[in-house]
């Protein structure tokens, strides 16, 4: 009984071939619908959280603190 099991793995190469480029095809598709979905979702999240002036204070602070001490920097 246990022999029946065994006899059917032997696959000929385009038939492993064929198997392997449909399941990474659908892996493909897969990660890039969920990667896609997950950032709409944190998209939709971060608009309603308001977080754009949080970032834009922090990034607008790194620029001036970068300014005021751009006398240091060479070539200046």
């Amino acid at each position: 009984m246990s022999e029946e099991k065994h006899l059917n793995i032997h696959k000929s190469r385009k038939q492993i071939f064929t198997n392997n480029f449909i399941g990474g095809l659908a892996w493909g598709i897969g990660v890039t619908l969920g990667l896609s979905i997950f950032v709409a979702a944190l998209a939709f999240i971060g608009s309603k959280i308001n977080l754009v002036p949080v970032v834009g204070d922090f990034v607008s602070n790194v620029i001036n603190y970068i300014l005021l001490n751009s006398a240091s920097l060479p070539g200046r």
